[in-house]
C-alpha cells in the first residue's frame, strides 16, 4: 500500500478588511516579534496580554499555537514558497532552489527553529496523552521540492524519485542550521555551502544510479538476433528437421 504524503498544517485565512484585519494583523506581528526576540512560541495568553486584546479575542484568530506558528511561518516564508523555476533541467532546478530561497532561512531562524521546537514538544506531549491542541505539522517543503524535481519525472524510476525527494527534504530545511551551527559552530555562508553541496550530490548520485539501472536493463535484454537464432530448427544427425 502506498503510504500517504503527510499533510502540513495549513495557515488561518486572514481578514481582509476592516477591525478583524487590523487586530489579525496585530496579534501576528506581536507574535513574530516575540519569537525573535524571547527565542519560543509565546501561548495565545501571552501574545492577548502583549497585545493589549482579551484573551477570548485573542483566540478567536489563533486558537493554538500550532495556528499562531503556522502563520508566523506562512508569512516569513512566503518568497520560499511562491519559487517557481523554468528551466527544463531537474539538476538545474534543484541547484537554483537552493541557491535563490536556502539563503533565506538564516533572516527567518528564529521563527522557524521556533516551529521545529513546537513540533518536538508537541510530540511528547501526544505520546503521553498529553496534548490538548491540535498538532503543528511541517511539511510545505514536499511541494516546493516537487517543483524542482518535475523534470527528473522522466529520467528516474518513481522508487529512486520518492527517495531523493524524501533525501532532500532533509537539507531543505532549519535542520542544517540546527546541526552545523550548533554541533560544528560554522557560519551562515558555510551552511549553505555544505547543504548546496549536499543537494548537489544527491541529485548527481541518483541520476547516475538511475543511468546505471538503465545500461543493466538493456544489456539483459537478448538481442533480436539471438532470439532469431534460437527459433531455428537445427537439423538431425540423418539430416531430417528436428
Amino acid at each position: 500500500m502506498a503510504r500517504r504524503t503527510p499533510r502540513a498544517t495549513e495557515a488561518p485565512k486572514p481578514p481582509t478588511r476592516g477591525v478583524r484585519a487590523s487586530k489579525f494583523k496585530l496579534l501576528l506581528d506581536t507574535g513574530m516579534q516575540m519569537i525573535q526576540q524571547e527565542g519560543h512560541i509565546p501561548s495565545i495568553a501571552e501574545i492577548a496580554v502583549r497585545s493589549n486584546v482579551s484573551r477570548a479575542t485573542a483566540y478567536r484568530y489563533f486558537p493554538s499555537r500550532s495556528a499562531l506558528v503556522t502563520a508566523v511561518i506562512d508569512t516569513s516564508l512566503a518568497p520560499v514558497r511562491q519559487f517557481k523555476s523554468t528551466s527544463p533541467s531537474g539538476v538545474s532546478r534543484v541547484h537554483e532552489l537552493f541557491v535563490k530561497t536556502f539563503p533565506l532561512f538564516k533572516e527567518f531562524e528564529p521563527q522557524m527553529r521556533a516551529a521545529a521546537q513546537l513540533t518536538l514538544e508537541q510530540w511528547a506531549l501526544e505520546r503521553a496523552g498529553l496534548l490538548e491542541e491540535v498538532p503543528y505539522r511541517r511539511g510545505h517543503r514536499i511541494r516546493i521540492l516537487e517543483h524542482a524535481l518535475a523534470p527528473l519525472a522522466p529520467q528516474l524510476p518513481a522508487r529512486q524519485r520518492i527517495r531523493l525527494h524524501r533525501a532532500l527534504s532533509v537539507v531543505y530545511g532549519i535542520e542544517p542550521y540546527i546541526i552545523l551551527k550548533d554541533i560544528w559552530g560554522l557560519s551562515d555562508r558555510e551552511v549553505e555551502r555544505i547543504a548546496l553541496w549536499m543537494a548537489d550530490a544527491l541529485v548527481d548520485a541518483a541520476v547516475r544510479e538511475a543511468a546505471g539501472l538503465s545500461r543493466a536493463g538493456q544489456s539483459a535484454r537478448p538481442a533480436n538476433g539471438v532470439k532469431a537464432a534460437a527459433r531455428v530448427r537445427l537439423p538431425t544427425r540423418t539430416g531430417s528437421v528436428r
